[in-house]
């Protein structure tokens, strides 16, 4: 039986809200216009017209891979972070809202700075240093990751976003002391892996199954890049530069101990839209 545009969306928002998700308005609205081929604009504007039997069989065949748990930025390749479109694959961490704490603290700090040198390590997509770049019209941003493949999706949106004059990607390695031609940065932010090992078996299936373990293992306790980074790293900091970490839940007051001990000072944390504590950062108060 035919089935127009829109009650072939509203058909798999329902689906997907039995289904317990919690995003199931956006989701459906994003398979849709993925398996179909429109933008969001064509889906609204076409929403009366009916759709063929081989899109709708496209549209409900991706359904069935996100019902068995497949997330849907890989299903559709990419998602959108503090208003950027961005290419996603399994090889980066979906990009979260609680992650735009982090990028919005660290705007606002750059904004203040003028022309500065950013360092957004362990880059995943690229997401949070390119929001700096996009908001940031002075910051000069480097993209440092480890992963050869997630390098190259920071290549394909450094381009996406138009910013290739001031966003450059390179490979480092945040557990290891950088080199010094490196040179200094005003500001580094870093949304490391810090999801305890031991607890990733028990993660819900959609990021243990399909997301990168390399973005998600920070070591026996969750806290080794927090360690690595505000000890080795520092020295890539001009004095009264500041350091913005993303932290798990019940990692804060952990996180601030270890940026302390490192010579770090004017210590706060910020919390999530859910009350979370989210984002600590320090500022370099000089040798410790």
């Amino acid at each position: 039986m035919a089935i127009t545009y829109n009650n072939l969306y509203l058909d798999i928002r329902q689906q997907l809200r039995r289904s317990g998700v919690e995003a199931a308005t956006l989701e459906a609205r994003e398979l849709v216009c993925f398996g179909t081929n429109k933008s969001r604009e064509e889906l609204q504007r076409d929403g009366g017209l009916y759709a063929s039997p081989e899109l709708e069989r496209q549209v409900r065949a991706l359904v069935e891979r996100r019902m068995a748990g497949e997330p849907v930025a890989y299903l559709i390749g990419e998602w959108e972070f503090y208003g950027l479109p961005l290419d996603i694959s399994p090889d980066v961490l979906i990009p979260r809202p609680d992650t735009e704490v982090l990028a919005e603290e660290a705007i606002r700090y750059c904004v203040t700075l003028g022309e500065c040198r950013v360092l957004d390590l362990c880059a995943g997509s690229g997401c949070v240093g390119l929001a700096v770049g996009a908001k940031v019209s002075q910051a000069k941003v480097v993209l440092g990751e480890i992963s050869d493949a997630a390098l190259k999706i920071c290549r394909q949106n450094i381009r996406r976003s138009g910013l290739s004059g001031r966003v450059v990607p390179l490979r480092m390695d945040a557990l290891e002391k950088p080199d010094k031609t490196l040179g200094e940065f005003q500001c580094i932010v870093s949304n490391p892996p810090y999801i305890p090992r031991g607890d990733i078996g028990g993660l819900d299936g959609s990021v243990r199954d399909y997301e990168p373990h390399l973005a998600l293992d920070g070591g026996e306790d969750g806290l080794d890049f927090y360690r690595a980074v505000s000890e080795k790293w520092r020295d890539c900091l001009t004095t009264g530069g500041r350091l913005y970490f993303e932290v798990g839940i019940g990692q804060a007051d952990e996180v601030l101990r270890i940026m302390r001990a490192q010579g770090f000072g004017d210590i706060q944390i910020v919390k999530d839209t859910h009350d979370i504590p989210r984002v600590v950062f320090g500022t370099l108060c000089g040798e410790i």
